[in-house]
């Protein structure tokens, strides 16, 4: 049986499912629509990224926030126990070994919830990601 979301009257196979009635036009949309407990997260892994992208443009991709400078250079978005960053395969493989403690997979970090950030890796993988050839 469908499950047809009250508020956008859209339709889904899933009771529930996690949608976004309206998509979100910009970041600061985007982090607003997510849960209060993890704001201050997205908040923070935004405050990274534009201190070490601050010639890309700030955009929403796929749904997620999204730095672009001619290219998708890096994304996040949150889920329901972490926070995803999305730097490509590529990336990830370049940062395997210091990315061993955290679930990692075909270009995905998972960061969770309950961990603190790790900026500098994050500030590390920015840089990477900006100044490699995609």
């Amino acid at each position: 049986m469908k499950w047809k979301c009250p508020k956008c009257g859209r339709e889904f196979a899933k009771q529930k499912q996690d949608h976004y009635c309206t998509k979100p036009q910009n970041v600061d949309e985007y982090i607003a629509a997510q849960d209060e407990a993890v704001q201050p997260k997205l908040r923070e892994i935004r405050g990274i990224l534009r201190s070490e992208l601050p010639d890309a443009l700030e955009k929403i991709s796929w749904s997620m926030p999204t730095y672009w400078k001619g290219r998708n250079l890096i994304h996040f978005a949150a889920a329901k126990k972490h926070l995803g960053l999305y730097p490509g395969d590529e990336a990830t493989a370049a940062f395997a070994e210091e990315l061993k403690d955290f679930d990692v997979s075909k270009g995905t970090i998972r960061l969770p919830y309950d961990r603190e950030l790790p900026e500098e890796l994050i500030r590390k993988i920015a840089r990477w990601c900006r100044d490699s050839d995609g």
